[in-house]
């Protein structure tokens, strides 16, 4: 994939989709995307000038290169089930992320609880450290402005989701596990 792609996010204002979005978007690429209910998130990617269509339509994935969808995404999805009919390359939300971190040393936070405070202070002081690291939290921190930020570094620290196994599929360089 190349950033001449377009790259269509089907429930895009997701925790872990709207920071991938943010990401790839950054990274030079055209991002679209469509989810069912209008939030802040919402707000800051249009804001960032993505176009997000606030439902699910086959319409929606209009000149897609590439679809991304996560596990919050049935098989009955009228822009999956499109993308599917099209011939359109469709990726899992983790294959969409090991994408971005595959070339950086990642560093991915696991556990029950505080995964999401763990990540944002790592990321808080590689960033203070001049590191530079692309970031993926779970939620909006205040030093972020938002849950994801592309750098420029060679790490990337990222919140690895286990509730759909789905964080078995990174090659991190450090694991944290909180909780154990």
């Amino acid at each position: 994939m190349d950033n001449k792609n377009t790259i269509h996010f089907i429930g895009i204002g997701g925790a872990g989709m709207s920071g991938i979005a943010e990401v790839f978007f950054r990274h030079g690429y055209s991002v679209q995307g469509s989810d069912i209910k209008a939030t802040k998130v919402i707000s800051r990617l249009k804001a960032l000038g993505i176009r997000v269509n606030e439902s699910h339509s086959a319409e929606n994935i209009k000149g897609a290169d590439y679809i991304v969808y996560s596990s919050c995404i049935g098989e009955g999805n009228p822009e999956l089930k499109e993308a599917k009919r099209k011939g359109v390359k469709v990726l899992r939300r983790i294959e969409a992320l090991n994408m971005l971190t595959g070339n950086k040393k990642l560093i991915a936070v696991s556990g029950a609880h505080g995964k999401t405070t763990t990540t944002s202070l790592i990321s808080y002081l590689l960033i203070k450290a001049g590191l530079d690291p692309t970031v993926f939290i779970g939620a909006d921190v205040g030093f972020l402005d938002g849950n994801a930020r592309y750098g420029q570094g060679e790490i990337a620290v990222t919140e690895a989701d286990e509730s759909d196994g789905s964080f078995l599929y990174l090659d991190p360089f450090y694991s944290v596990s909180t909780n154990i």
